[in-house]
């Protein structure tokens, strides 16, 4: 789960982390109060979207950037004006973009210097890694490639938590010194507690900036979270916001199904997240493109196999539907039945190839043969894939 700046920015304050101050505002009417928490002066009036980017984009009427430097703060109320309520397009969004429905005020900082700072899972170790340049500001995607050298690592171990060694060395080798490296050091460690105490997935500062005055701000910040662990976090789940999340996504997550949408046609709808992958892999080399990865878990029942197809049928690119069931803890005539129902249910009018293999299997066929719904058989996932690679086509 994602979620805004601003709230991520709230976060870090509880947590020790210092951040410009700020004030976020969802209408036209709350913009003078949210100013007005500020000190007169230069102000940055920052678009509130889950996608980066947004210095660069450009809004559908044409206006341009939505991260704005503001020199007073009547020009930060024309400029939030502009932005609040219009559609922004950056790399991230694709060219639909994202309606902005917040924006957020703060103090526009002094900068010495910026540099990257984030705390993510190493998969590799199975371990927490701090991330570090001194190149911040920038993609830090582009400053691994062309200059990796200068992509500082640190894998800390979870049964210890971060050392002040470490810290140490992360301070020393950002060049910081004298009070910006005591603050800096003060600033690692409240991200890492943050990361670790959340069950954050990642947390990114970029730009973390050093100012003339020897502070360690968070000038932006962006985190995600562990969607398994949340259980965990009411006040976390609280901060989502439903607006920025695919509504088909936000369906199936409801139905308790793993659902993403992608932008093909042939619609997946599988048991298991590899076998899911598979499926999508299987489609793409008969030549088709799937339309999203949707995992139904190891013991759905009939009721979520009829909200996963009205999920799919959300989808207007969708123009067939690939079912591919492995039936282990999976009873396949639930699968079946479910397929019948929900056929019958939404007037299914798009081709659906069936593949049922495992448990009760033959039951689960009969089911189908006897629906006399247009319910074709795949006798295995590539005659399935290759059925419906063809019927689209």
């Amino acid at each position: 789960m994602n979620i805004h700046e601003y709230q991520a920015k709230i976060l870090l304050e509880k947590f020790g982390a210092p951040v410009p101050r700020g004030a976020a505002a969802r209408s036209a009417a709350e913009f003078d109060a949210a100013l007005a928490l500020l000190p007169e002066g230069p102000t940055m009036v920052k678009s509130q979207i889950h996608a980066g980017g947004r210095g660069k984009g450009t809004f559908t009427d044409g206006y341009k950037g939505g991260v704005k430097f503001c020199r007073t703060k009547a020009e930060a109320r024309e400029a939030a004006g502009r932005m609040l309520g219009n559609t922004l397009v950056t790399v991230q969004t694709g060219p639909a973009g994202r309606k902005v429905q917040t924006v957020y005020f703060t103090v526009a900082s002094g900068i010495k210097h910026e540099y990257y700072l984030a705390v993510l899972l190493d998969r590799a170790s199975s371990r927490p890694v701090i991330i570090a340049s001194t190149e911040g500001g920038v993609e830090i995607e582009k400053v691994a490639h062309d200059t990796p050298d200068r992509i500082l690592r640190v894998v800390i171990d979870p049964a210890y938590g971060l050392a002040d060694y470490q810290v140490r060395e992360l301070t020393a080798r950002l060049g910081l010194t004298g009070a910006e490296a005591k603050n800096g050091a003060r600033f690692i460690r409240a991200l890492y507690a943050l990361y670790w105490e959340t069950d954050a997935a990642m947390v990114e500062i970029n730009p973390l900036i050093t100012t003339p005055e020897g502070e360690v701000l968070a000038l932006d910040a962006k985190l995600s979270f562990d969607d398994n662990a949340l259980f965990r976090h009411p006040e976390i789940v609280a901060l989502r916001d439903l607006n920025e999340e695919d509504p088909k996504e936000i369906e199936a997550s409801k139905a308790g199904l793993s659902y993403i949408a992608l932008d093909g046609n042939i619609a997946c709808l599988v048991n298991g997240a590899g076998l899911a992958m598979s499926t999508m892999d299987i489609i793409k080399h008969f030549g088709g493109s799937p339309a999203n990865f949707l995992d139904v878990g190891g013991g759905a029942s009939k009721d979520q196999v009829v909200a996963a197809f009205k999920i799919i049928l959300g989808d207007p690119h969708v123009r067939g539907i690939m079912v591919n069931i492995f039936g282990g803890i999976m009873d396949c005539n639930v699968i079946a039945l479910g397929i019948v129902e929900a056929v019958r249910e939404v007037g299914l009018k798009l081709p659906l190839v069936v593949r049922l293999e495992g448990n009760n299997v033959a039951a689960g066929k009969k089911t189908l043969a006897d629906s006399g719904l247009p319910i074709i058989s795949g006798g295995t996932m590539a005659d399935a894939a290759q059925k419906i690679v063809q019927l689209v086509a």
